[in-house]
């Protein structure tokens, strides 16, 4: 009795797959293509349109808005394009997308609660961005984390913190966002003084360095101002500095006043 392997022409069967490994990799070549090109093309077209609307004096949105938009935009033909890259792998190898496409809508039923999930991700993030919540570059805190919005996608959003840790935030856990980015920031600075010390001496001098500071300083829109003593007890006062700057130049300003001052009372105690 001939062996069933004989019957089997084992050159064409190595030959048709070889014919279909060859049409995958060239459909992923072209992919890979086709994703590049769509992506920069999405980026230049924001560009222009940005610089068309300086160039008229129109009412250009911001920089933060536009890298939204245009990764959002970058987000959708990534799943388009990977729809249909899927499709054509179903039709090389003989499927029916259309009558998956049907089964898959009998099948979504069935595992409907389980893509919850899913859908309120995307439900989430279309109200973040209809609301304008939050843009691409603002300082915010969601879900427990503090950072720099780094993308906004149909299904997450991407949080870099300051300690270079990059978060990937499901829309839906975005209950609350505190957006530290939208208008002027405050920078504040708490001073320790023992209580032997000359409180109002002390005050005018460091006025006179916030002075200093202020005309030195372009980051700085409103202050410095001493507003005087904030907290005592038995050993030490506390006085508080506190003045508005720019947007996120707020640390820096706290940086500085804090050298400015420190150097101000090493000068009245010699």
């Amino acid at each position: 009795m001939a062996n069933w392997s004989d019957k089997i022409n084992w050159s064409e069967v190595f030959f048709d797959w070889g014919i279909i490994a060859l049409k995958l990799i060239i459909l992923f070549v072209l992919y890979m293509l086709v994703k590049s090109i769509g992506h920069r093309a999405i980026r230049k077209s924001f560009e222009r349109k940005h610089r068309r609307e300086l160039a008229a004096k129109e009412h250009a949105i911001s920089i933060g808005r536009r890298k939204t938009l245009q990764s959002i935009a970058s987000n959708v033909y990534a799943y388009m394009l990977l729809f249909v890259f899927i499709s054509i792998i179903f039709e090389l190898f003989g499927l029916d997308i259309k009558a998956l496409l049907a089964g898959a809508g009998i099948i979504g039923l069935a595992i409907g609660f389980g893509a919850q999930g899913l859908v309120s991700d995307v439900v989430t993030g279309f109200f973040i961005l209809l609301e304008r919540q939050i843009d691409v570059d603002d300082y915010v805190t969601v879900a427990g984390f503090d950072g720099i919005i780094e993308e906004i996608g149909l299904r997450t959003t991407k949080l870099r913190g300051f300690d270079g840790t990059l978060h990937y935030i499901p829309n839906r856990e975005i209950a609350s966002v505190s957006n530290h980015s939208r208008g002027n920031m405050r920078a504040l600075v708490d001073i320790t003084l023992s209580c032997e010390a000359d409180i109002d001496e002390t005050i005018m001098r460091m006025q006179q360095a916030c002075d200093m500071l202020a005309l030195a300083e372009e980051s700085i829109i409103e202050g410095p101002d001493v507003l005087g003593v904030e907290s005592l007890n038995s050993s030490e006062v506390v006085i508080r500095v506190i003045c508005k700057t720019k947007n996120m130049e707020q640390w820096n300003v706290e940086r500085q006043l804090r050298k400015i001052l420190k150097e101000k009372l090493d000068e009245l105690k010699s």
